[in-house]
């Protein structure tokens, strides 16, 4: 990857879709991690500090003050407005209203509380005429790592083509503070996640073999003959495989010939 040349190219991108649509500016939902950073300078690059805005969504004793932190020094850093909106209210609400809530259901919870965030991005976005601007990278969405219609439900996502190790290198090249770029990646969906512990492997591993699997379009035993365990190969397949429909619209009947 060149980041110089991937820096414009997706700049470029931000700026014509937003032009494209009508709208006046990006909404960001900014959790202090490196996906959300990289694609809030990409998009101030794109569109000015001005017109990009960040909305910052903690739960209340689950979200880490270090978090809140980093998310506010990307914002001081651009120069960029933004709001913070505690959501744990929102979340006890809809949990409150479910007759078969289940605690124990932490991914199911999870996802919740993605979609919440969601809802709140697109009131702002509606509100201020602007699009609701993607932080998921390549490796997410081949993995379906991300809450249909919660963080996957956005209008645009502008480093959805780049690998998460590659998201990393780009972060080196902007300038992206160390200790957010040094961070280990997590959703923050439920106490202790890591993304790299939900999905048992490191990104570098993961990477490795899905750009095999997908951009080289090598078989299972192709990658496994390589000296990768075959474990490993499978499991991503397999996450590949069930999450295709998070990576298409909702599909039709066809009832006209």
């Amino acid at each position: 990857m060149n980041p110089h040349t991937t820096r414009n190219t997706i700049t470029a991108f931000i700026r014509t879709r937003i032009e494209e649509s009508g709208a006046t500016g990006a909404i960001i939902g900014l959790s202090g991690g490196i996906d959300s950073s990289v694609t809030a300078y990409l998009a101030t690059g794109a569109m000015g500090h001005e017109n990009v805005l960040g909305i910052l969504l903690p739960v209340q004793d689950l979200t880490p003050n270090e978090d809140l932190n980093d998310a506010i020094d990307v914002v001081n850093r651009l120069g960029i407005a933004h709001k913070t909106i505690e959501i744990g209210d929102l979340v006890h609400a809809f949990s409150g209203r479910i007759p078969d809530y289940d605690l124990d259901s932490v991914a199911v919870n999870g996802n919740l509380t993605a979609r919440i965030r969601m809802c709140v991005l697109y009131y702002y976005a509606n509100l201020m005429n602007r699009l609701v601007v993607g932080t998921s990278n390549r490796t997410e969405l081949l993995l379906g790592y991300a809450t249909k219609y919660g963080d996957a439900g956005v209008d645009v996502e502008p480093i959805g083509d780049l690998y998460k190790t590659e998201v990393f290198e780009l972060a080196g090249f902007l300038g992206i503070p160390k200790h957010v770029i040094e961070k280990p990646p997590s959703a923050r969906l439920w106490a202790g996640q890591t993304d790299e512990g939900e999905l048992g492997m490191r990104y570098t591993d993961i990477d490795h073999i899905l750009k095999l699997l997908i951009d080289y379009e090598l078989s299972v035993e192709e990658i496994v003959a390589q000296g990768i365990p075959e474990a490993d190969v499978l499991h991503l397949a397999d996450l590949v495989r069930a999450s295709e429909h998070k990576r298409s619209t909702p599909p039709l009947a066809a009832v006209r010939s």
